[in-house]
């Protein structure tokens, strides 16, 4: 999942949604460093990231990626899942998007402090550019999938052009996602930050 999947999947709590949203930013053994409900968010996001994963109709998006993309197909299909969160947002929250995505940056940057300057300057642009809304559109998910590409040690690479495969296959892309997400839901309003603490 990606950061807009990962926000609201990690429900209300703000500290559980400030370890969701940097989850990929934080490596290594939980606590670390970390305050115990944020790494309790942290431990979450690791939790729905083997979810996605495993599940049938995530495993069927990365199946619909062409075979030379195929090693980055979980990265895109997150990417596509954001956009399709985006696009039916109503139905899976009460929230405006636009509300939802503005308590996120503000959480994002009340934590800075804990995230090293590369990543401080993520979250700006995050905010700068209105990500988790932007990602309603297909082509800034491209846009975001290209400018992806260049951060990878292997140059070139097969990434770019990514929203092509989107494009390919948008239906059966959405379909999955609309199968998907209300399972991933479910998984998540089930995690206990009580019992993680304990090791259950």
């Amino acid at each position: 999942m990606n950061f807009l999947a990962h926000a609201l999947l990690s429900g209300p709590d703000p500290a559980l949604r400030v370890g969701g949203l940097i989850g990929d930013f934080v490596k290594g053994p939980l606590p670390g460093a970390l305050p115990a409900r944020i790494a309790a968010g942290v431990a979450l996001h690791r939790r729905i990231d083997g979810y996605a994963d495993a599940h049938p109709a995530f495993r069927r998006s990365c199946a619909r990626v062409g075979p030379s993309r195929r090693r980055f197909a979980g990265v895109m299909v997150d990417m596509f899942y954001d956009h399709f969160l985006a696009r039916h947002w109503a139905s899976f929250s009460d929230e405006t998007l636009a509300a939802f995505a503005a308590a996120s940056y503000g959480l994002l940057s009340d934590h800075g402090h804990l995230l090293s300057a590369d990543h401080r300057a993520m979250v700006a642009a995050m905010r700068r550019h209105d990500w988790l809304v932007s990602y309603r559109s297909a082509e800034i998910v491209g846009y975001a999938l290209d400018r992806m590409s260049l951060r990878l040690r292997r140059q070139p690479n097969a990434l770019p052009g990514a929203l092509e495969e989107l494009r390919g296959s948008y239906p059966q892309f959405e379909a999955d996602f609309l199968e998907f997400f209300p399972d991933a839901q479910a998984f998540s309003a089930a995690f206990s930050p009580a019992r993680e603490a304990a090791g259950a």
